[in-house]
């Protein structure tokens, strides 16, 4: 599948359109509402892409809009492939779509990380060991679940068009054991390993760098390769991720990440300084 023509981000982009149609019918969503009598809460949740929409739906609002003809065939085409399942359907138990949707439909990823390898990077076992860290009261079987899921998600890498990847880590991640001394050695090979992939750069954040500004947390730019579908910044946290979309907010994290990988070694420098880590924990071993 091409970039950007997932039904997440097809989702997205039609939720935009509608909204932008009925802004210029000069019509309020409680109008709307009213008229196709329906919640307004239906509406908004349709306009911020939160929900689908039915062809159906999606017809009567163009009609409404006055939209009629090609155009109102084309967008009721796009609410028909904007409901297409994608693989993540099968852990819906485990994670949202829309988060994993909008990273499989991304041309790029830019992710910062201060405490952990970013989940696109993780070994089995090191996953299994940050999700039973930071859900005590999960059972084994929860927690393969989340494993089986995030290893499912990391096929985006090595996909035939695969997106440009870049990390930027932290050194604390170099040094916090994980899993204990085999699993790190075996995590810090494995970004090694992936380093040498042609779309793939990690950079490390130094010590002795000092105060950055990812000491805010870690966050992931998503970039989309059509114009249209405006990059979407996601901030990770305990509770369930925090999406920005505002012209302003994607600016200051895209300038917070170019701060970060100019604070960070160079990406060679970096890899020297994962292998050391690595060849450390290897010692612990034995």
């Amino acid at each position: 599948m091409t970039r950007g023509q997932g039904p997440t981000v097809r989702r997205r982009r039609l939720a935009s359109e509608l909204r932008r149609l009925r802004e210029s019918s000069d019509l309020t969503i409680d109008e709307v509402a009213e008229k196709l009598e329906c919640s307004a809460s239906k509406i908004s949740r349709i306009e911020t892409g939160n929900v689908g929409v039915t062809p159906r739906d999606a017809r009567d609002l163009l009609e409404l809009y006055g939209v009629r003809g090609d155009e109102q065939e084309a967008l009721v085409q796009l609410a028909r492939e904007a409901r297409r399942r994608g693989w993540w359907h099968a852990y819906n138990e485990v994670f949202t779509g829309t988060f994993v949707g909008l990273e499989a439909d991304a041309s790029s990823l830019r992710a910062y990380q201060a405490l952990l390898v970013p989940g696109l990077l993780q070994t089995r076992r090191y996953a299994h060991a940050v999700i039973r860290a930071m859900r005590p009261d999960a059972t084994e079987s929860e927690i393969e679940r989340r494993v089986a899921a995030r290893m499912e998600r990391q096929a985006l890498l090595r996909d035939p068009h695969p997106p440009e990847y870049w990390a930027v880590v932290d050194e604390a991640v170099l040094h916090r054991a994980v899993g204990g001394p085999e699993v790190m050695a075996e995590q810090l090979w494995r970004l090694l390993e992936v380093a040498e992939l042609p779309h793939a750069t990690i950079q490390v954040v130094p010590f002795s760098g000092g105060a950055h500004p990812g000491m805010e947390g870690p966050f992931l730019i998503l970039g989309f390769p059509e114009q249209a579908d405006q990059d979407v910044v996601y901030v990770d946290s305990t509770n369930g991720g925090l999406y920005l979309e505002d012209d302003a907010d994607v600016r200051r994290y895209a300038l917070m990440f170019d701060h970060l990988r100019a604070a960070a070694a160079k990406p060679d420098d970096s890899l020297t300084m994962i292998e050391a880590a690595a060849r450390r924990f290897e010692k612990h071993e034995n």
